[in-house]
């Protein structure tokens, strides 16, 4: 972005997408337009613990999409030189309507809204959920990054977190950040190719990465028909040649395998009120890559992403975690180091 200065270089940088939100969350209240996307939910995860210097963002948005939020994000402490926009528009609205803190729906909002009583958005007219849709493998989108999309000053970094994009990109990145001299890289993959006729594909891509971060449904959804443990799981994607593995699970926290010990974790949710549960996983891993960078410790990188997960839950959007105070993620961070448990 050119109205951005040039400033230091980042340590850290995070890939991913931006997003268009419209959000009915779990207490009613509708929010309308509003930032939204892994990319920006990862950063705030990582800037809970490490705000500066600010991280690099690397994401392509259209010429439709608001100028004035990327000048905002900037003065939330990101980095967004490597933001590309596109000459030409691209839908970027998601749809997520929460029944529950555990529960959501992303179809349909024309009914959703009238089941409410609720007017519907015109900025929702023509809306169409995407998130069911199987990767290609061999066909970009508007949003697959490019290897032309990393400027030079975010390949001076050296550790970065790719958020769930396509398959082609995870694909491509990796390789390019180790050529780079990147020293750790974590990823966390989309529905879009966690299942059975991507396996092979999926073992090309863990090789080499120090920490893949999948949900427990994409896990299972990527073992079907071959097993339901979830530790046989991890172990498995482990030898595939990735030190970490973090297998994300909702209210139920995290399981860690750390293959250099051969031991699991389990790591329990810190507890908290969820306002917003939107972003929560992205959080997760932001925090993971920023405690690993402080610890180098497999489990206390957990533990890290883990309060910034719940930092994320309490509030809307993803700024709202960077306005708590450091001593009380700490605290947080003190208080859940006693509850984690070797299995």
């Amino acid at each position: 972005m050119d109205s951005i200065p040039e400033g230091p270089y980042p340590r850290n940088i995070l890939a991913g997408q931006l997003r268009r939100d419209f959000v009915v969350l779990p207490d009613g209240q509708i929010c309308l337009d509003v930032p939204g996307g892994n990319l920006l939910y990862a950063a705030a995860g990582l800037a809970v613990w490490e705000s500066s210097p600010p991280p690099g963002l690397v994401a392509r948005v259209g010429e439709d999409y608001p100028q004035e939020w990327l000048a905002n994000f900037s003065v939330h402490g990101f980095d967004v030189r490597g933001i590309q926009v596109l000459d030409q528009p691209v839908d970027l609205r998601s749809f997520y309507a929460y029944q529950d803190p555990t529960q959501r729906v992303e179809e349909d909002p024309m009914g959703y809204f009238s089941s409410l009583g609720q007017p519907f958005p015109k900025a929702l007219l023509g809306y169409q959920a995407d998130s069911a849709k199987p990767d290609s493998r061999t066909r970009l989108s508007l949003t697959s990054l490019r290897q032309v999309d990393l400027i030079p000053e975010y390949l001076e970094a050296t550790a970065a977190h790719i958020c769930p994009l396509d398959y082609l990109t995870h694909s491509l990145l990796p390789a390019i950040l180790r050529q780079a001299g990147f020293t750790f890289i974590t990823l966390d993959p989309p529905a879009g190719y966690m299942n059975p006729s991507f396996r092979e594909d999926v073992a090309s891509i863990i090789t080499g990465l120090n920490a893949f971060l999948p949900s427990e449904e994409e896990v299972r959804s990527l073992f079907h028909g071959r097993s339901t443990d979830l530790l046989e799981m991890a172990e498995t994607l482990a030898s595939y040649g990735c030190e970490i593995i973090v297998i994300k699970r909702g209210v139920r926290g995290q399981l860690l395998y750390d293959s250099a010990t051969r031991k699991h974790y389990e790591v329990p949710a810190y507890d908290v009120e969820s306002v917003d549960p939107t972003g929560v996983g992205d959080a997760f891993c932001g925090g993971f890559l920023a405690g690993y960078r402080r610890t180098f410790d497999p489990v206390q990188a957990a533990i890290h992403g883990n309060i910034s997960a719940s930092l994320v839950m309490e509030g809307q959007g993803p700024f709202f975690a960077l306005d708590s105070l450091p001593s009380l993620a700490q605290a947080r961070l003190e208080a859940l180091s006693q509850t984690v448990r070797e299995m």
